[in-house]
């Protein structure tokens, strides 16, 4: 990657991180790796910062990255009287950008990651550009990320999720996991090792799961268009082409809402996790609007 990085990008991940930040409920662990003008990158649910170790490669050598775990993921650090939501995450955003002292910088963000960088940061001056990755949209709620919704609801959900990612077939069901990638081999491996093995084997982090469905706020994705048409800074949407949860026609529908230039990029042959099927494709539509 760079000079000061690991040879192989995960590897950044099975070490401690750079630095954790206290955000008041927690603290969130952030690693900075690359050299360049600054650029944040927010992970989704249930993934933690690990999600982008294939895209670092294609940025660090002109953009620097800091990565972080939000509370409840990765190596943040936690214990089960914090409160997890969106709007909770927002503000530990926010901390994190003050904390690392970033007065200019572009946001990246994948999934939910994406919802609550935008509820931290739309309308900061400090922003020159953003990078939406599979992320909720303001044409509402798809039927599979209400399914998920609604399974958050179900009593004994922590032990549910827990089997289920244990049972290898049915991780890889499209009720589970299987839609997150055109090859659902994809969810084995790394993806096993960085998200799926610390639920099943860490309490605290299935709890730290369970919660955000428990405790999302689907307010926070109705406030979206109003969030979208403040956004006065270079846009990039990118979608992966079969991803089930955010449809790439719900994408078409809303580029439009945004209140500066916007463009969406469809990745072919990927889905929710385009980032991580196609990082290459992914990294050369972003680094427009990432660098200065």
């Amino acid at each position: 990657m760079t000079a000061s990085t690991p040879a192989r990008p995960s590897d950044l991940f099975r070490a401690p991180p750079t630095r954790w930040v206290d955000v008041g409920d927690g603290e969130v662990a952030v690693r900075t790796v690359g050299d360049g003008p600054d650029v944040l990158l927010v992970h989704g649910w249930p993934v933690t910062g690990a999600t982008w170790r294939h895209l670092l490669p294609h940025l660090v050598r002109h953009v620097r990255c800091h990565v972080v775990d939000l509370v409840g993921a990765g190596d943040s650090r936690f214990d089960r009287t914090v409160r997890l939501g969106v709007r909770e995450h927002a503000q530990g955003l926010r901390r994190v950008v003050d904390a690392l002292g970033l007065d200019d910088l572009a946001v990246v963000g994948h999934d939910s990651g994406g919802l609550i960088a935008r509820h931290a940061l739309v309308g900061d001056p400090r922003v020159r550009g953003w990078g939406l990755v599979d992320t909720e949209l303001a044409s509402g709620l798809g039927l599979r990320f209400r399914a998920f919704l609604a399974a958050g609801r179900l009593p004994g959900l922590e032990r549910t999720l827990a089997a289920a990612l244990n049972a290898r077939r049915l991780r890889r069901s499209p009720l589970l996991l299987g839609g997150c990638f055109v090859d659902p081999a994809l969810v084995d491996g790394e993806f096993d090792e960085f998200f799926l093995r610390p639920l099943r084997d860490d309490p605290a982090r299935r709890w730290a799961a369970a919660q955000l469905l428990r405790r999302f706020d689907r307010s926070t994705v109705t406030e979206l268009a109003a969030l979208h048409a403040r956004i006065d800074v270079p846009v990039r949407l990118v979608y992966g082409e079969h991803d089930p949860f955010f449809p790439v026609d719900d994408a078409r529908r809303t580029v439009s809402g945004f209140g500066s230039r916007a463009e969406l990029h469809v990745v072919p042959g990927t889905a929710l996790f385009a980032h991580e099927e196609r990082p290459h494709a992914v990294a050369e539509t972003l680094l427009p609007v990432l660098a200065r």
